[in-house]
């Protein structure tokens, strides 16, 4: 079991099982969500994930897309689209131990500030990789 939490607390998540990936975001949506250069994410089936602790407001930035957060103290804490049905992406940074997130892949670096640079070896896609 893993689990994740805002900052303040107020409200968690917890998962069963293995992601089904863990990656970098570039794309605009994600770092102005954040407000940060790039978000990182892992996705989680649907059926082996559960709030905990209270349940997360939430902001559909586009049709078909929700942003969650925690109302108390604003902390971004997962993404869920149409487009990835049966899953839910949660902010890396929220997990309890979040030093354990291993990034396998980047996703929209056609949109990645160019003065953040990157040192890693990982695959790199323009877009998004599915």
């Amino acid at each position: 079991m893993k689990k994740g939490h805002c900052l303040c607390g107020q409200v968690g998540w917890q998962y069963s099982g293995v992601e089904t990936w863990a990656c970098y975001c570039h794309c605009k949506d994600c770092t102005r969500n954040c407000a940060a250069p790039v978000t990182a994410f892992i996705g989680v089936e649907l059926k082996s994930f559960e709030w905990i602790n209270g349940e997360p407001r939430f902001y559909s930035s586009t049709a078909g897309v929700n942003r969650y957060f925690c109302e108390h103290c604003g902390t971004p804490m997962a993404f869920q689209a149409e487009r990835y049905s049966g899953e839910i992406h949660l902010y890396a940074a929220t997990l309890e131990n979040p030093e354990e997130f291993k990034p396998e892949f980047h996703v929209h670096t056609a949109k990645q500030l160019p003065w953040l640079e990157l040192a890693d070896d990982l695959p790199k896609f323009g877009g998004s990789k599915t």
